[in-house]
């Protein structure tokens, strides 16, 4: 992939080797940690478990007290999710408009290390990337990209930027005012429909990371040879299914909240083919 090329982006906070602020303020790593496990092996987001905690403890309203260093970092790996995320504002200020009638709002990306706090409550590494729509900010430890490559053997610059652009995605169904309609349904529903709507919100993000290589592509020739397999790849080693026969053994469908190895690969693959957002329209697909 050339990155290289791409315009870096100026919305990018730099919180590596800072970790949490507030002290006794907030929850404990230790906390943080058990509830991401609980929630894993519950199905249900560890965000919205940590969000909880941090409300019920008064810990959630210090995180804008954080401030890291501004501007582009520069260390190879962090100059790279600045070049994407660039690259992603590029696209979406020309997308957005032209196929939903919407001026596009760039979101903000915050790398941190082992943990920070989030609109959303507290971040942690083993959480994963994440978008927070309450700050409109999506959050990063970057050693996440050489789990990917130990763990899932997924590794690759376009990989990594296919897991970016998933969560700029979710900023795109922020604007398009998804992410709210669905967060309050789900306040209305049982489990297993809740966790079929989050299937159906990462599968649409999938979709847009897609659309967002399409023209990406289609405008700076960014793609190389193998990328799109990279991408692919990734997207398989991370379905629900695959994950949950490493960690369990079994695969619990109910408890899916991401989709699985073959629904994300078919996703991503139909916005990179497209690059619609129509395309992308997983609630009134007839198939995920």
């Amino acid at each position: 992939m050339r990155w290289e090329d791409f315009r870096t982006s100026s919305n990018v906070e730099d919180r590596r080797g800072m970790g949490l602020p507030g002290g006794a303020g907030g929850l404990g790593i230790g906390t943080i940690v058990i509830l991401g496990l609980l929630g894993w092996a519950l199905g249900i987001d560890p965000r919205i478990l940590i969000g909880g905690a941090e409300m019920m403890t008064g810990g959630g309203s210090g995180y804008q007290q954080q401030q890291g260093r501004q501007g582009t970092p520069q260390d190879e790996m962090g100059r790279f999710a600045s070049a994407v995320l660039g690259n992603t504002e590029d696209v979406w200020s020309t997308v957005l408009p032209q196929q939903a009638n919407r001026q596009y709002q760039a979101p903000k990306l915050v790398l941190f290390s082992d943990a920070t706090r989030s609109g959303c409550g507290g971040a942690q590494s083993a959480m994963g990337p994440f978008y927070c729509p309450l700050d409109q900010t999506v959050y990063i430890d970057l050693s996440f990209f050489e789990e990917m490559q130990r763990r899932f053997r997924a590794g690759g610059d376009f990989a990594y930027a296919y897991v970016l652009a998933h969560e700029v995605g979710h900023h795109v169904e922020n604007q398009l005012g998804i992410l709210p309609r669905v967060q309050e349904r789900q306040q209305q529903v049982g489990r297993a429909e809740a966790n079929q709507l989050s299937v159906r919100v990462e599968l649409m993000a999938d979709c847009l990371a897609g659309v967002w290589a399409h023209h990406s592509n289609q405008r700076w020739r960014s793609l190389e040879p193998g990328d799109i397999e990279e991408a692919i790849h990734a997207a398989e080693a991370i379905g629900d299914d695959r994950l949950q026969k490493q960690s369990q053994g079994r695969v619990v469908p109910d408890s899916f909240t991401h989709g699985s190895s073959e629904q994300r690969m078919r996703w991503l693959t139909t916005g990179l083919k497209a690059g619609q957002i129509q395309a992308c329209d997983t609630f009134r697909a007839s198939r995920l």
